[in-house]
């Protein structure tokens, strides 16, 4: 049954003389977690992320289903448990903030058995501390092109396998990476985790506009003083169309802000924060202020937002595509497939692809194209599941009217004293527990323990080169200052023979561009 598979079997995994180089975009949840895998299976990993550090902001994630199972196999769920938000109740309240109706966090979230839930920034800080020994960290960059390389006439027809330690065949044979600051790199593969609006997506197969389906509606999320004294809840204020809340999860001294509003599809810089504030400000002005209807906090919400430095704000919209990979570039997490937040999914999704998607780039005897395929062979059946539920969801998260509202009201203060409640709770979380086990995990072989950090770490073989020995301010360079944590990327334990970056850039095929 999913998510009740045993731990991945123990096992000899693909080795190369010179380890197979990854480079990831994205920082995040699916990068660093692929990051993990990849190298338990001896690949050379570099991840890229565009913030100068890790990003420790965000709101409280669920981990359910078979991505608890998937945590469990990569040695993080007792990270979880300890980090976990431990929420205790949810509550709506009216206008002046009395609590109308209480229900335990278990049903306002939809969690059954194992499930866990965590802060997106205490899950990336896991993850982030998981793997920094090993992978090359570069904060602070972003990949600015894609160049396909065309494959050496040693990997020609009869060739067994091909220099990237690869079976020969491929359509290239890696990817000459162009980057905004560092310089230029030749990698085996590229994966794009980079996101909603993924710069990798863009650069491989075009525009965003063409695979995202706005859902209706927009959220924002933030940190803010707790001045309701808040211990382990979340409090929801309803409004046609809007939807307000407020928690604070254990060990945590501020709160969280979090606003939703149905809207059409609205012309907003997805970076530029003062647009994005003034549309957060118009769908909520005037609400609470001056006896006006609304929950009394919603104006300090709103000045929170402002003066965050954590402040978040996108569509609801999900990654629709026909397929998540071109040659040796291929999409993992939201870049591939965003659900939206109203899936409740987006970071199980992310842990369980990265579990897929390294599992089958290092089974034996096949090339990366038959991986890729494999690999969305597996997952496409969980995202279809997934994004029916983000339909649902982000129909119901806003009442049209108040009578709306106040039937959900009522519903909510009987619901505790029904007899049959416990079925109505699971009633209530059967869609989002449909998608989080709509997958049933292949058990990948796996190395006994990972590979020593030097043992994986390629570098290339002339002087000087990028990321050699030798080249002042690269890793491990005798002339690179320590690296602080986590902005900038921790230097590697030693360095393996062979080259990371490559020759020269090839102008074998025409560069990834929109």
């Amino acid at each position: 049954m999913p998510g009740t598979d045993s731990s991945p079997r123990t096992g000899s995994s693909p080795r190369t003389t010179t380890p197979r180089t990854v480079l990831i975009s994205g920082a995040s949840i699916a990068g660093p977690a692929l990051a993990h895998w990849l190298h338990r299976y001896g690949f050379a990993v570099t991840v890229v992320e565009r913030a100068p550090a890790l990003r420790t902001g965000g709101y409280k994630v669920d981990i359910r289903g078979v991505a608890i199972e998937v945590a469990d196999r990569m040695g993080i769920l007792e990270d979880i448990r300890r980090a976990s938000t431990d929420m205790r109740s949810g509550a709506y309240v009216n206008d002046d903030g009395k609590r109308i109706a209480t229900l335990p966090a278990d049903i306002f979230g939809a969690r059954t058995d194992r499930d866990d839930e965590i802060m997106r920034g205490d899950l990336a800080r896991i993850l982030y501390e998981r793997t920094r020994a090993d992978v090359e960290y570069l904060f602070g960059d972003s990949i600015a092109s894609l160049t396909p390389v065309a494959p050496t006439a040693s990997a020609g027809p009869g060739a067994s396998t091909a220099p990237d330690g690869w079976r020969a065949g491929d359509d290239a044979a890696g990817v000459e990476v162009t980057f905004e600051h560092a310089a230029p790199r030749r990698f085996d593969l590229v994966v794009g985790a980079d996101g909603l609006h993924s710069t990798v997506r863009r650069l491989t197969f075009g525009p965003e506009e063409q695979f995202l389906r706005h859902l209706g509606g927009y959220i924002s999320a933030f940190s803010l003083p707790d001045d309701l004294g808040l211990d382990r809840e979340e409090l929801y204020h309803a409004q046609p169309g809007r939807l307000i809340c407020a928690y604070r999860s254990a060990g945590d001294p501020a709160a969280k802000g979090w606003l939703s509003f149905r809207s059409p599809r609205l012309s907003h810089d997805h970076r530029d924060r003062e647009q994005q504030l003034a549309l957060l400000e118009a769908a909520f002005a005037g609400m609470g202020a001056d006896g006006a209807r609304g929950w009394r906090e919603v104006p300090r919400l709103l000045a929170a937002a402002r003066a965050a430095d954590d402040f978040y704000f996108d569509g609801m919209q999900l990654i629709e595509m026909d397929r998540w990979s071109r040659g040796r570039v291929v999409l993992l997490g939201d870049a591939a497939h965003c659900a939206s937040p109203a899936s409740g999914q987006g970071t199980g999704m992310a842990l369980v692809g990265a579990y897929v998607l390294a599992g089958e780039l290092a089974a034996d005897g096949r090339g990366p194209a038959e991986a890729l395929r494999s690999y969305e062979a597996e997952m496409r059946g969980y995202v279809a599941v997934n994004h029916a539920v983000a339909r649902k969801f982000a129909r119901d998260m806003t009442a049209d009217t108040r009578r709306q509202i106040r039937f959900r009201h009522l519903m909510m203060r009987m619901l505790p004293h029904m007899p049959w409640k416990n079925l109505v709770a699971k009633k209530i979380a059967e869609g989002v527990q449909r998608g989080a086990n709509a997958i049933t995990l292949k058990d990948y072989p796996v190395p006994a323990a990972p590979l020593a950090s030097g043992a994986i770490r390629a570098v290339p073989t002339s002087p000087g080169s990028p990321g050699s020995p030798t080249s002042p301010g690269s890793p491990g360079s005798p002339t690179s200052p320590a690296s602080p944590a986590p902005s900038a990327s921790p230097a590697p334990n030693g360095a393996a023979d062979g080259a990371a970056a490559g020759p020269a850039p090839s102008a074998a095929g025409p560069t990834y561009a929109a």
